[in-house]
């Protein structure tokens, strides 16, 4: 699984239920990085996307604690564990992890790498929150491309890579214990 986010200086990624800037090159980047790869995000993400809707030319994966939550056009998860047998059998390139805030949290260590695009900037209001990977012993920057502008703001495309990927099951356990 690949994670792919737009972070602040502060690894802030969204307010409430918006993004925190507008870059199209980076609303591009996306795009490209994602056609025809299975999405798994959040309700909240689904919902932050023109009419709620899932983008089009990509399979999107849900994850809704929600028993009243019935999106159309979407798998529809309510735990880790039917979230692996999702997407059990694809290829982790072909796995996207787009947000939100707490999926990433719960997810992160599960990625093989991150596409994170850092944005030059400190949002002036923040309420969701990519982890540090900076900060993380496992996570490792492998490049970044050259220094972009748009919109007056700078920013980069970076991946970071995942020296020791926790598989699902570790997360399954924790959420049986529970």
């Amino acid at each position: 699984m690949i994670a792919i986010v737009a972070v602040d200086e502060h690894y802030a990624i969204g307010h409430k239920g918006g993004m925190l800037f507008h870059l199209p090159d980076d609303l591009k980047y996306f795009a490209a990085q994602t056609r025809g790869k299975t999405l798994v995000m959040g309700r909240k993400t689904l919902e932050s996307f023109p009419g709620g809707k899932p983008l089009k030319g990509r399979p999107h994966i849900v994850f809704s604690r929600n028993p009243d939550y019935h999106p159309e056009g979407v798998t529809l998860v309510r735990s880790v564990k039917e979230l692996e047998q999702a997407i059990r059998g694809l290829p982790g390139d072909e796995v996207m992890l787009c947000g939100g805030d707490s999926l990433y949290h719960l997810l992160i260590d599960c990625c093989d790498s991150a596409l994170v695009t850092k944005i030059e900037a400190a949002a002036k209001q923040a309420d969701s929150f990519f982890p540090n990977l900076d900060a993380k012993d496992n996570w490792e920057l492998a490049n970044c491309r050259e220094r972009q502008e748009q919109n007056g703001l700078g920013f980069r495309f970076c991946e970071y890579v995942n020296k020791a990927v926790a598989p699902l099951n570790e997360i399954i356990a924790m959420e049986d214990k529970k």
